[in-house]
């Protein structure tokens, strides 16, 4: 058997895009990701300006409201998922979206 690695699928908004997908196309791949056994994780995130950012350096810690960097696009989601090789995630990265309706950004977890 392969070594499986895990990768992130961000899924990136744009401010100004539609938000056209519905939730349950979204369902629908979340059942078939756990149902293939590879799924590990994943979730929607609430928008940027309910974030914080928690910096410690030199003994103190600086907490700010609001995202880190502020841009158009962002990640809003994310799956982890855990596939033989690159060509795999990108497969299930192309059903995400088409699924969620938004690009979809395929990084390897550091091994």
């Amino acid at each position: 058997m392969s070594e499986m690695t895990q990768y992130l699928l961000g899924v990136i908004h744009v401010d100004g895009e539609s938000d056209e997908h519905e939730r349950g196309d979204v369902g629908k791949l979340n059942e078939e990701m756990v149902a293939k056994g590879i799924w590990v994780f994943g979730g929607g995130l609430d928008p940027r300006p309910t974030a914080s950012v928690v910096r410690a350096h030199q003994g103190e810690v600086l907490i700010t409201d609001g995202p880190f960097v502020e841009s158009k696009e962002y990640m809003a989601g994310f799956w982890v998922i855990e596939v033989p090789d690159v060509a795999t995630a990108q497969e299930w990265a192309a059903r995400a979206s088409k699924a969620c309706a938004r690009p979809i950004e395929v990084t390897p977890f550091d091994a």
